[in-house]
């Protein structure tokens, strides 16, 4: 039986994840930043049998409540094996977090990298253990632009967001080459375009998201398989540092930026200090 931290798991696939993972016997964290939400998602896993799922509550857009959530883990969880990070979103026009950063690149890199690093010491307790995080080809003609990561400069929703998953997969590929043989992975995967909440903050951002899922939307059934896949299939348990799509390493639907450890590498630094942590040794 494996512990599983799924973050954004009140809807979508981050929901349907917990569910599957719940099923299939496993103990699973839900994280949220909404209590009624989060309260009708831990019902919904319970019932789908296994261990008892618990709901933890965290807004991303705080730096400080993703701290209160790694501490509330690091201090009450025995054990944490597979951490998914799933949580995201759009906004279809610019604003901030109290932190003073935007909002999408905020929750979408921030708030997981910092998670992340904070809950290292407790995944690495228990080894084999496996990080997971929810990227997108949505990063595919997009590059950071690290003289203005808040894109305070002409900010689009669709850029704002394609940055953000590129720098999912670049977190991914150097968070990997700092595990190297500890018995932890990392990888990242696209899940397709799946009907889910993306953008319901904003209702203008909610109407786009859904035309284009509308037309080629995939179910959240078959947009959690490859987070499900990588958290749990025997077949990757010694592979790291990927992006994957459709249960397969897709390499050809990177652009060249995303296998570029030199700007993965800046960009970790940034984030660090950005976030407010020590330069890693590890």
């Amino acid at each position: 039986m494996l512990t599983v931290l799924v973050t954004g798991a009140t809807s979508g696939i981050g929901l349907e994840s917990a569910r599957v993972l719940a099923g299939q016997g496993h103990s699973v964290l839900l994280h949220g930043r909404d209590a009624a939400r989060g309260e009708a998602a831990r019902r919904l896993v319970n019932a789908a049998g296994g261990p008892h799922a618990r709901y933890l509550q965290a807004d991303f857009a705080s730096l400080a409540e993703v701290r209160k959530l790694a501490r509330t883990i690091q201090e009450s969880v025995p054990r944490l094996d597979v951490l998914i990070n799933n949580a995201g979103g759009v906004n279809f026009t610019r604003s901030v977090t109290l932190d003073g950063y935007e909002r999408t690149f905020a929750v979408n890199h921030l708030a997981p990298f910092l998670l992340t690093n904070l809950l290292l010491p407790k995944i690495r307790q228990h080894t084999p253990a496996r990080i997971v995080t929810v990227a997108s080809r949505a990063h595919r003609n997009q590059q950071i632009d690290f003289a203005d990561l808040m894109s305070a400069r002409g900010y689009r929703p669709r850029r704002a967001y394609g940055r953000s998953k590129l720098a999912n997969i670049l977190f991914t590929r150097a968070l990997a080459k700092r595990l190297a043989g500890t018995g932890v992975t990392a990888n990242c995967l696209h899940p397709g375009i799946v009907a889910t909440g993306l953008g319901q903050n904003n209702i203008l951002a909610r109407a786009l998201v859904r035309l284009i899922q509308s037309s080629r939307g995939v179910s959240t059934a078959e947009g959690a398989r490859t987070s499900l896949y990588l958290a749990t299939s025997r077949d990757v348990e010694n592979v790291s540092g990927e992006y994957f799509s459709d249960s397969r390493p897709a390499p050809l639907l990177t652009r060249p930026e995303a296998l570029d450890d030199s700007v993965a590498e800046q960009l970790w630094r940034s984030s660090e200090e950005l976030v407010g942590l020590p330069c890693t040794s590890y």
